[in-house]
């Protein structure tokens, strides 16, 4: 188990159409039925979507600090990602679009209500949104555990099982088909860094890629040669392109690298595929198991998107290679289940005591009536005892409660 040997495999190569494929599912165009219809859609623990004002969100996230950030890219970024803890407690993760990426806010609104009616257990699910004046954001539930390419690409403790990489497929296979059926169709720049990793481990796929980072903006923002080529050729996205996306994260699972397309289908063209597979995972899996999703690769990667694969078809051939469905998600990654910490919210003066500077302090004690006498400074740093004691505490028991 766990090694390729070529002359065992005959794969279907991309542009062949004379070697018998595996046996995949018989006719990718006429599945009509999820393997698994027990996932329910709508009835799950999530807020109503509403409209937040957006002193709300800015309070959420503390002024939309820099320490806030959670992008891997940080302020770098076009569009940044906060995290940020409501009223109640229930930390989320904040989009904030730059600004005139939507000019119309009714347009930005509309679009937005669209996005937040589709609800599934696999969505990392989109609980409201903003838009006063230039500020354009989308609230969504928070994912603690990172992201799919942090823990493919730039792990620390141990690379991602074979088993939680099918896992991964089929989930995000799921989340596709569920939003195929509520005619959201299209999903822009599916990669590694749109699933994320929840408090149980398990895979979701983000739902702001069920819209576009602007109203005229590009769908795909990831490197050209992992774009669709009907992208590339009109600038359009269609559903069949969504199923080229899903083509790519398979090669990073497979591979535990970002391979361009091209690349992997040269590989597989020339049955090289020790050196498509990610050596971490020798061992793991059954050479069968293998090949099926490697097969189902290059049939997602296919240049002509008449001839990919539908949504029905990418559930149909994943789920029979999942072996150890009762096994959870946070023991195959090695993750502990902790609980999440929520962010400390300072006020402007808390924040200045912090820092401990005490300029800062001064100027926004004057604001407040103190008046500026003799021994001051030994009163201002007492002053910033007392005050960030006061802040943590008032903070611990808004945690506790």
């Amino acid at each position: 188990m766990g090694c390729f040997h070529s002359k065992t495999f005959h794969l279907l190569s991309p542009d062949s159409k004379q070697q018998e494929p595996l046996p995949l599912p018989e006719d990718p165009k006429q599945l009509a039925t999820n393997p698994d219809p027990s996932i329910p859609g709508d009835q799950l623990d999530i807020p109503v979507f509403r409209e937040f004002p957006l002193n709300e969100l800015r309070a959420a996230a503390n002024g939309f600090s820099s320490e806030f950030i959670v992008s891997e890219s940080g302020e770098k970024a076009p569009n940044v990602v906060y995290r940020g803890k409501l009223k109640d407690n229930r930390l989320v993760a904040i989009k904030r679009f730059s600004n005139l990426s939507w000019p119309d806010p009714q347009q930005f609104l509309s679009e937005a209500s669209m996005v937040g009616k589709v609800r599934h257990k696999r969505l990392v699910n989109l609980i409201g949104c903003c838009a006063e004046g230039d500020e354009r954001l989308l609230v969504a539930e928070y994912m603690p555990n990172d992201t799919l390419s942090k823990h493919l690409f730039h792990w620390e403790k141990q690379p991602l099982p074979w088993e939680m990489r099918v896992r991964i497929a089929y989930y995000i296979a799921q989340v596709l088909d569920h939003c195929d059926t509520q005619d959201r169709k299209i999903y822009h720049d599916l990669n590694a860094y749109r699933v994320l990793f929840d408090e149980e481990g398990d895979p979701r796929l983000s739902s702001f890629g069920l819209m576009k980072n602007s109203r005229d903006g590009k769908s795909y923002s990831t490197n050209l040669a992992y774009t669709p080529p009907e992208f590339l050729r009109t600038g359009r996205v269609i559903p069949e392109s969504v199923i080229y996306s899903f083509g790519t994260v398979l090669l990073d699972l497979l591979s535990g690298k970002h391979i361009p397309p091209s690349h992997a289908l040269d590989l597989i063209r020339g049955e090289n595929l020790l050196l498509l597979m990610d050596s971490s995972l020798e061992g793991q899996y059954a050479n069968e198991d293998a090949a099926v999703l490697v097969e189902l690769a290059s049939k997602c990667l296919q240049y002509e998107a008449k001839d990919r694969p539908v949504v029905k078809y990418l559930l149909t051939a994943v789920e029979p290679l999942q072996k150890q469905k009762e096994v959870s998600s946070h023991t195959l990654m090695g993750l502990s289940k902790t609980p999440v910490p929520l962010p400390i919210l300072l006020s402007p003066l808390g924040k200045a005591c912090v820092r401990m500077d005490l300029s800062a302090v001064h100027e926004v004690l004057l604001k407040t009536g103190y008046r500026d006498e003799e021994g001051a400074e030994n009163e201002v740093c007492f002053s910033i005892a007392v005050i960030l004691y006061g802040e943590l505490q008032l903070e611990s028991k808004s945690i506790v409660n």
